[in-house]
């Protein structure tokens, strides 16, 4: 029987949106770095359509995440991202908190 802490874990909403037919990606956070907003861990679920559960960081980070997963889902090639204030992501998707955080994203299935 579902409760209502199943209809919040990401792993759990992974699991219905395969057994639903869907391609889905898994994002979980591998390593941290300073401060972090999510410990190592941390899931977020992604489907083929674009939905999502879970958080591996918040704002553009998430955002990037999930336009990634629609590519690992394509192609089944899991992917290592890397997010942080440094030189080369200053101007792109960072972590304003000054932290780093590292994401494995692969797809399930």
């Amino acid at each position: 029987m579902m409760d209502a802490a199943d209809m919040q874990d990401p792993l759990y909403a992974a699991e219905v949106w395969l057994a639903e037919g869907r391609g889905v990606a898994l994002a979980t956070v591998i390593e941290t770095w300073g401060s972090a907003p999510r410990p190592v861990g941390s899931h977020l679920a992604i489907d083929s359509d674009g939905n999502f559960m879970g958080s591996v960081s918040g704002g553009c980070v998430e955002g990037a995440v999930i336009s990634e997963a629609g590519e690992v889902i394509a192609t089944g090639e899991p992917r290592i991202l890397e997010f942080g204030v440094a030189d080369e992501t200053t101007w792109r998707v960072g972590l304003s908190c000054g932290g780093r955080i590292r994401v494995a994203l692969e797809r399930l299935g």
